[in-house]
């Protein structure tokens, strides 16, 4: 197949502005009133504003507000798309994918995100986070991550890793691979060691959360949606599912998923935002990709105008 890839994106790059583009737009309006109604009548649009960057990088706030960023873009731009898509989603925004491939409606998206940093939360009993690595190979790093403890959490590429764990852990992580020759090791602004085994009771409880959910019972016709630990499509619901409830305590190949898109000559990708990584680390795997980001436009007319373009 030829087509387009929507993704959707994790933590990470929550800011004030992060709603501006979509603030006014009459089809993201239900969204932001489903979001306003879980955040206890807060709108979305005056939080990011008025609360510090620390409060909008917990894991609460952060898991909501990004899916919330991901069903308004969605909801903007779902019926200027014509051809084959492809759709994925990067750690928490692999909810709000199921959400793009209409596996549930923005409101189901933003209940399940609301349940799932619940049970991350509920899991974690000491402080924890990720810590991004770059410039060391698989087989370098995860002796590091055994001798104290931690995980590989997320693969972006044969040498870039986010690594999870305690904050005891990370700090020995860092240290070990700055002198293992790491180019980079910085610790981010999430709070949880999400996709690795300390989370494996909060899997075990959005597992359930998933059940629960109104799900169909059938892939919707024309939908390829890829599965985060793995890259692979989904083709069965349950499947599926059980697999978006394990990513949670399991590694995310995200290096996998954007295979799975050059193997199917995706020739134009979409971030919905908040942040432009997903589309940075496009550009790098698929040679010649249209790669763009919502959150890289001073305008929504300009991000609709690149979407109706071809790719060159």
């Amino acid at each position: 197949m030829t087509g387009t890839a929507i993704v959707c994106s994790g933590q990470g790059a929550q800011s004030a502005s992060m709603f501006d583009l979509l603030a006014d737009a009459p089809e993201a309006a239900p969204v932001f009133e489903a979001a306003t109604t879980l955040l206890d009548g807060r709108d979305p649009r005056e939080l990011v504003r008025q609360a510090s960057s620390q409060d909008i990088h917990t894991n609460h706030l952060g898991q909501i507000l990004c899916c919330t960023q991901t069903m308004a873009a969605w909801a903007v731009i779902r019926g200027k798309l014509s051809g084959p898509l492809v759709m994925a989603g990067y750690s928490v925004g692999e909810l709000g994918a199921w959400g793009v491939a209409g596996l549930m409606d923005a409101a189901e998206v933003l209940r399940l995100a609301v349940q799932r940093a619940a049970a991350m939360d509920a899991a974690t009993t000491e402080p924890s986070g990720l810590v991004a690595i770059r410039g060391l190979k698989r087989d370098t790093l995860d002796p590091i991550c055994t001798a104290h403890g931690a995980y590989i959490a997320i693969i972006n590429a044969s040498d870039q890793m986010l690594v999870g764990g305690t904050r005891t852990a990370l700090a020995a992580v860092i240290t070990d691979a700055e002198a293992a020759g790491a180019v980079r090791a910085t610790l981010l602004a999430v709070e949880v060691a999400s996709h690795t085994p300390l989370l494996k009771t909060a899997s075990i409880q959005f597992g359930r959360d998933l059940a629960d959910a109104h799900l169909p019972g059938r892939m919707p016709a024309n939908v390829r949606l890829l599965s985060g630990i793995d890259g692979a499509p989904v083709f069965a619901v349950a499947a599926g599912a059980e697999k978006l409830a394990r990513q949670i305590r399991q590694t995310v190949d995200w290096a996998a998923c954007m295979s799975t898109c050059r193997e199917s000559n995706v020739s134009k990708v979409i971030e919905l935002g908040p942040g432009n990584a997903l589309a940075r680390l496009m550009q790098n795997a698929i040679p010649n990709v249209d790669a763009h980001s919502l959150s890289e436009f001073h305008s929504l007319d300009g991000f609709l105008q690149w979407i109706k373009r071809p790719a060159s």
